[in-house]
């Protein structure tokens, strides 16, 4: 339980709120490649914020605030040119660093005054198929080139924007307890009122007990689950939620970086951003990167609860646009929960008193490995097919392609029944 004042304090995004300053030390992906390809600038919202993204003639990104200073228009309607963009409304230029470079009705304006003409920027840089923006103040920090951005395979990326705030989907990254209940005994319910199979994979995982380790870029997530020991990936290595917005999940050739963009207080960009690289079979030619938006909500405004992410979606959501932790009651089960409340807590104290929070990462690197179980539940590659079936991916372009992969993968190695 906590105040009114607290819950506010970790759950408001926008500029000058505590954990928006906090939240303005990291990078964040805004579109895709692919769109500023098909069109140079667009729309995106960002912690609270309207911001222009635009990639130029010469192949950089930039990313300015929308409203042009001159006369407010938006700049998501600009001109892209080699170096810059150029408002539509009256012809103002600026360049990737929001500096005011040309006035077009007044082309011998002086330097010291276009100075004062400039826009608000942050830096945009591509990476994995994504395009990535900081907006916080300067010197930015290296965008973390975490493995799933990096390796070799087929990139899958569903997205939605979901009417709820980031944090009360983060808590659920450290809720271990969920996945036997929610995508365990609610699943089968679901399976069973609708004639469909139920995963294996989901079901019977009942807890022992369960671990949260703080490290450099987050929390490690352990369990224990009946019949294993402790010799398990789950409880040996576990999986991490990455602060401050993400959960890397997945093994046996399907590796998943969950990523939830705080868009405002009340909503949210999610992405389950998944690399699909088998073992047992050569890697497919080229380096795709398929996006397409998942269903979560019906025609009749009812939640899609028979795939793994759309229940978890569910439980987000219903919590409200911001989950009431004043009158919640938390239990010795939501030790996780606090862990993470406790870290946000820690992060706003740090950049108070002028430090970094975690998980900043400011010297150059090529790849971040993270800890990652390889063996979920035990289940081997069985665990990967069911997966493919029943999560978000269902929804993918190449949904045939993907599981048909795994299946080649699994039958390649031989070994489809439970480790």
């Amino acid at each position: 339980m906590m105040t009114k004042e607290e819950n506010d304090e970790l759950t408001q995004v926008g500029p000058g709120t505590p954990m928006g300053d906090v939240l303005r030390h990291y990078w964040y992906p805004v579109c895709f490649t692919r769109e500023l390809d098909e069109f140079p600038v667009m729309q995106t919202r960002l912690l609270g914020e309207n911001w222009a993204v635009f990639k130029t003639g010469d192949g950089g990104y930039g990313i300015v605030d929308e409203r042009c200073p001159h006369r407010g228009a938006s700049l998501v309607y600009g001109i892209v040119e080699d170096d810059g963009l150029r408002c539509g409304y009256h012809g103002w230029k600026f360049d990737t660093a929001g500096e005011c470079v040309e006035i077009l009705a007044e082309p011998d304006s002086s330097p010291k005054f276009r100075a004062g003409c400039s826009v608000r920027s942050g830096e945009a840089q591509a990476l994995g198929g994504l395009v990535w923006a900081y907006v916080g103040d300067g010197p930015a920090p290296e965008l973390p080139r975490y493995e799933a951005y990096v390796m070799e395979g087929i990139r899958d990326v569903g997205h939605a924007t979901i009417p709820c705030n980031w944090l009360q989907i983060m808590e659920n990254s450290v809720d271990p307890y969920h996945v036997e209940a929610l995508h365990g005994n609610y699943f089968e319910f679901i399976a069973e009122q609708q004639g469909t199979p139920m995963p294996e994979s989901f079901g019977g995982n009942k807890h022992e007990k369960v671990a949260f380790d703080p490290f450099e870029h987050g929390i490690i997530k352990r369990r224990l689950l009946v019949g294993q020991d402790e010799e398990s990936d789950d409880w040996k290595i576990g999986h991490p939620l990455v602060f401050p917005y993400c959960m890397w999940v997945g093994g046996n050739g399907v590796f998943q970086m969950q990523i939830r963009v705080p868009v405002d207080d009340t909503h949210t960009r999610v992405m389950f951003y998944t690399v699909h690289a088998p073992e047992g079979i050569p890697t497919p030619e080229g380096d795709r990167c398929i996006d397409y938006e998942f269903e979560w909500i019906d025609e009749n405004g009812k939640y899609i609860v028979d795939y793994i992410e759309g229940q978890d979606i569910m439980a987000w959501v219903t919590q409200g646009l911001v989950a009431d932790r004043v009158n919640e009651k938390i239990t010795k089960s939501d030790v996780g929960v606090i862990a993470c409340r406790r870290m946000f807590k820690e992060a706003i104290e740090a950049v108070r008193n002028g430090q970094d929070p975690i998980a900043v990462v400011r010297e150059p690197h090529d790849s971040i490995k993270l800890p990652l179980e390889r063996s979920k539940f035990g289940r081997g590659a069985q665990f990967a097919t069911d997966w493919v079936n029943d999560g978000s991916m269902r929804y993918s372009p190449i949904a045939d392609e993907l599981k048909q992969l795994h299946l080649d993968a699994a039958a390649a190695r031989d070994d489809l029944a439970p480790s």
